[in-house]
């Protein structure tokens, strides 16, 4: 049962590593700590998957609220910033960096209000580059 066990969690930290969402991340490193935890706590099966269960909630909760404050940045961008002016920021936290440049808002064919953005994401190293649309629904601008 140990050795289950340890390749199980040797498995789930392995394939923590194709993960690159934060939140799914958190949720596998927490459901193979839980899984441990169990373990030890319940001496069985049941104790394990519990354990994981419990683990993964806990680490997707974690890791998704890492994010949030990257998503706020962002709405604020496309809320106020001028259009075609570049706001950059760095997240204390993942050590991740953002440049966010918003084009003019428009109306689309439903007369929703949308704005364009052009994303530079520097995550570990790797710069990524992509056109975001947001439109604005409730008070907040939500991308599409």
């Amino acid at each position: 049962m140990k050795k289950t066990l340890l390749l199980s969690a040797l498995v789930l930290f392995i394939s923590a590593g194709c993960v690159t969402d934060r939140a799914q991340t958190g949720a596998i490193g927490g459901a193979a700590g839980g899984a441990i935890i169990g373990q030890a706590i319940g001496h069985n099966t049941g104790g394990t998957l519990i354990g994981a269960a419990v683990g993964s909630l806990l680490g997707y909760m974690v890791g998704n609220e890492m994010d949030k404050a990257d998503k706020i940045r962002l709405n604020d961008v496309y809320e106020t910033s001028p259009s075609n002016q570049t706001t950059t920021w760095r997240n204390p936290d993942s050590g991740n960096r953002y440049q966010v440049t918003p084009e003019p808002a428009y109306k689309d064919n439903s007369g929703q209000y949308c704005r364009e953005a052009q994303i530079l994401t520097t995550i570990d190293g790797k710069a990524e580059k992509t056109t975001a649309t947001a439109c604005r629904e409730n008070g907040r601008w939500v991308i599409q």
